[in-house]
C-alpha cells in the first residue's frame, strides 16, 4: 500500500522556522519526485518545490524561492521541506505527493493531474 505521511506542521509565530517531513513507503522511492503543495484557505492548491529523489535536484516555484528549501534522506524515505521566516500568508495546509519525473533530470513542479500519490496533508497556522 502506497503510503504518503506529510507531518511536523503546527502554529507558528510570524518570522518563525518549520520543518515538515513526508515519509513515503510503498513504492521505489527513487523511481519518484516528491513535490510539495500547498492550499490556503479560499485558494487554489499551488506547488512549491520538488526534489527528484533518483538524482537529487530540486526545483523551486519562483515565489518560494529563498523561503524553503527541500532535501531527502534515502535512508528513510523521506522528502523535508524546511520553511523560515514564515508569514501569515502563508497558513495553508501543505502536501507532498509523489510522480514519475518526464524529464531525464530533476524535476519540473507537475500539475495536480499529473501527480501519483497524494498524502494528507499537514496545517501549518502563522499568527501574526
Amino acid at each position: 500500500e502506497v503510503q504518503l505521511q506529510a507531518s511536523g506542521g503546527g502554529l507558528v509565530q510570524s518570522g518563525g522556522s518549520l520543518r515538515l517531513s513526508c515519509a513515503a513507503s510503498g513504492f521505489t522511492f527513487d523511481d519518484y519526485a516528491i513535490g510539495w503543495f500547498r492550499q490556503a484557505p479560499g485558494k487554489e492548491r499551488e506547488g512549491i518545490s520538488c526534489i527528484n529523489i533518483g538524482d537529487g535536484l530540486t526545483t523551486y516555484a519562483d515565489s518560494m524561492r529563498g523561503h524553503f528549501t527541500i532535501s531527502s534522506d534515502e535512508d528513510k524515505n523521506t522528502v523535508y521541506l524546511q520553511m523560515s521566516s514564515l508569514k501569515p500568508e502563508d497558513t495553508a495546509v501543505y502536501y507532498c505527493a509523489a510522480f514519475v519525473p518526464v524529464q531525464e533530470w530533476g524535476c519540473s513542479i507537475p500539475s495536480q493531474n499529473d501527480i501519483d500519490y497524494w498524502g494528507k496533508g499537514t496545517q501549518v497556522t502563522v499568527s501574526s
